[in-house]
């Protein structure tokens, strides 16, 4: 079976590096990837923008709209797609144009919004022009949501209920909340349920090498809130798999997603929903 990783990085953001080096031991680099991905059958990854500047780190305030994959050199390897990122703090018309060329790009398939790393909502007014370049361009919005890989994060701004509201008066947009609204899935599930367009990911749920991971997924109680979320949501059809990579290596997580996912949608969360959120990458798979 196919698989398309709907969630990674490569970016030379330092907490990155440093979660490979010390917790995850992965190799961080576009080689160390692809090995990866060539051998657990990963056809596609899509990399989420972000970028940081020498001086303040991630989330950066003076990071540039639109962020990309600073790791990737153009043209992109056939097995990696993006979605440029946007830092609300520098969102002029300027940036607002330079996100447009870059959603002309074959390689970028959608576009991602950091919340809580941010401290704006959803909803927020500075975020109306990017919905509706998503509208224009037919590309999903991707929101982190949950949990912030940053003690500089706020809390507030990353709650999935917030994309509710985003999601009632855009229904011509698709939106992916990013790693299921962890610690509140139980909320994000009712937003995936009640919204015909809003899907999540499951990237992201835990971080280490391979005995790390396997230490969460055999905890009876680690993952119960998650078994619970998926239970009450009942839409195994709009997941999607993601491996938050460098977070984790690619095979002990996508084993992870394998046992969390009944067998029946594995196809579904692991492929083929990937390609009704983010149409862009069709081609890109199946050209």
């Amino acid at each position: 079976m196919k698989m398309i990783d709907a969630h990674m990085h490569l970016s030379h953001i330092e907490s990155f590096k440093e979660t490979a080096a010390a917790r995850s031991l992965v190799d961080y680099s576009v080689e160390g990837l692809l090995r990866e991905y060539e051998e657990n059958g990963v056809v596609l990854g899509i990399g989420m923008g972000v970028t940081e500047t020498d001086g303040e780190g991630f989330p950066d305030r003076g990071a540039a709209t639109p962020m990309g994959l600073d790791m990737v050199e153009s043209p992109f390897p056939p097995q990696i797609a993006y979605c440029p990122g946007v830092n609300p703090h520098t969102l002029d018309q300027k940036a607002l144009d330079a996100l447009e060329r870059d959603l002309r790009r074959p390689e970028a398939v959608g576009i991602k919004i950091y919340l809580g790393y941010y401290p704006f909502y959803a909803y927020d007014d500075v975020y109306q022009p990017v919905y509706e370049l998503a509208k224009q361009y037919k590309v999903p919005v991707v929101y982190h949501t949950g949990d912030t890989y940053s003690e500089r994060g706020l809390l507030k701004y990353a709650h999935p209920l917030t994309i509710d509201e985003v999601a009632v008066a855009h229904r011509e947009v698709n939106f992916m909340m990013a790693h299921f609204g962890d610690p509140w899935v139980l909320d994000g599930a009712e937003v995936v349920y009640k919204n015909r367009n809003v899907f999540a990911d499951l990237s992201g749920l835990m971080v280490g090498d391979a005995a790390e991971c396997a230490r969460h997924k055999d905890s009876p109680v680690f993952f119960a809130h998650l078994r619970h979320a998926l239970t009450y949501c009942d839409h195994y059809d709009k997941m999607l798999f993601g491996t938050d990579w460098p977070l984790a290596p690619v095979r002990p997580y996508l084993q992870f997603v394998q046992e969390l996912i009944p067998e029946a949608y594995h196809e579904d969360v692991f492929y083929k929903t990937a390609l009704r959120v983010f149409p862009k990458i069709t081609p890109l798979v199946e050209g």
